[in-house]
C-alpha cells in the first residue's frame, strides 16, 4: 500500500504546485506519502486533503511561496532535507530536542497528546505496569517509538514497528497486537472509521515527556536557514491573527488544536 499510495501521490503532485504565483519562491516541501487522517489523506482521485494540506496551503500562500510537494517516506524524510532533496517538511514532525541536533523547526503549529488504543473490553491503560507483557504497534522513526521503547519496552512490553500507522491500526483491529500508541487525534480518527468503530477504544494519553514527545509539531528546516525560517514564521503568526488557521481548523476539530 505504501508503494501505492506514493504512485499516486507523484502522480497527481498533490495539486500545490504553483501556490503563490510564478514569480513567487519556489520550495519543495516534504510530505510524507501515507495516510494520516484527519491530517492528510487521499481521495478517490489521489489529490490530498486534511488539516494538516489545508495549513500548508495556507503558509505557502501568505508566505508568497511556490511550493511543490515532494512525496517522501517517513523514515527518510528528514536525510531527504539535509541533502537538499526538500526545503522543508510539514508533516506532523514534533519539535525535540533529538531533532533539533540535526535540523532547526518553526514556531510550532500544533500541539496534542499521544495515546493508546486496544480492543473494546480489554483491561489496560495507558501506564507501563498495565501494558506489561503486552505487544504494542508504533510507527517507525517516530517520538512514539522512542517513548514506547523507553516506557513500555523497559517495563515488560514488547514493542512492534511499523512502516505507516495504517498497518499499526490494521494489526490492532486484526489482534496481531494488543495495543497502538500515536498522536491521540490521528488515533480518534481512526477510531471513528467502519474498522475502529468496531474493534477498539482509546485507553487513556500516556505520560508527558518533552524531552522526548516534544514541544509541539514545527515545520521542519535545514539549520541556517534563517530567511525561510523567518518566512514561516511570520506566516504562521499571521494566518493565527487573521482568523485563517481558526477556519480551516474548524472543518476539522471543536478544540483548539494549537494547544498550550
Amino acid at each position: 500500500m505504501k508503494t501505492a499510495l506514493k504512485t499516486i501521490a507523484l502522480a497527481a503532485v498533490i495539486g500545490f504546485a504553483g501556490i503563490g504565483g510564478a514569480m513567487a519562491e519556489q520550495i519543495k516541501v516534504g510530505f510524507a506519502a501515507e495516510p494520516y487522517p484527519p491530517f492528510a489523506s487521499p481521495d478517490a482521485s489521489g489529490n490530498w486533503e486534511g488539516w494538516e494540506v489545508e495549513f500548508m496551503k495556507a503558509i505557502c500562500a501568505e508566505a508568497k511561496l511556490d511550493c511543490v510537494v515532494t512525496p517522501v517516506a517517513w523514515d527518510g524524510i528528514i536525510p531527504a532535507l539535509t541533502t537538499n532533496k526538500i526545503d522543508m517538511i510539514v508533516g506532523s514532525m514534533s519539535i525535540t530536542p533529538e531533532r533539533l541536533k540535526t535540523i532547526d523547526f518553526s514556531d510550532k503549529y500544533y500541539n496534542t497528546p499521544t495515546g493508546i488504543i486496544g480492543p473494546k473490553g480489554a483491561a489496560f491503560d495507558a501506564t507501563p505496569e498495565s501494558l506489561a507483557g503486552k505487544t504494542i504497534g508504533v510507527q517507525v522513526a517516530t517520538i512514539h517509538q522512542s517513548y514506547a521503547d523507553k516506557y513500555f519496552g523497559g517495563a515488560g512490553a514488547t514493542i512492534k514497528e511499523y512502516q505507516t500507522q495504517d498497518e499499526a491500526n490494521n494489526d490492532l483491529a486484526a489482534g496481531r497486537v494488543d495495543a497502538v500508541q500515536a498522536d491521540a487525534i490521528a488515533l480518534d480518527a481512526f477510531l471513528q472509521s467502519d474498522q475502529g468503530k468496531d474493534c477498539c477504544e482509546h485507553k487513556g494519553n500516556v505520560k508527558d515527556d518533552p524531552e522526548i514527545l516534544g514541544a509541539g509539531v514545527g515545520v521542519g528546516l535545514r539549520k541556517g536557514e534563517t530567511e525561510l525560517k523567518d518566512k514561516i514564521n511570520a506566516a504562521i503568526k499571521a494566518i493565527r491573527a487573521n482568523g485563517i488557521y481558526d477556519t480551516f481548523s474548524k472543518k476539522y476539530f471543536d478544540f483548539d488544536i494549537y494547544g498550550g
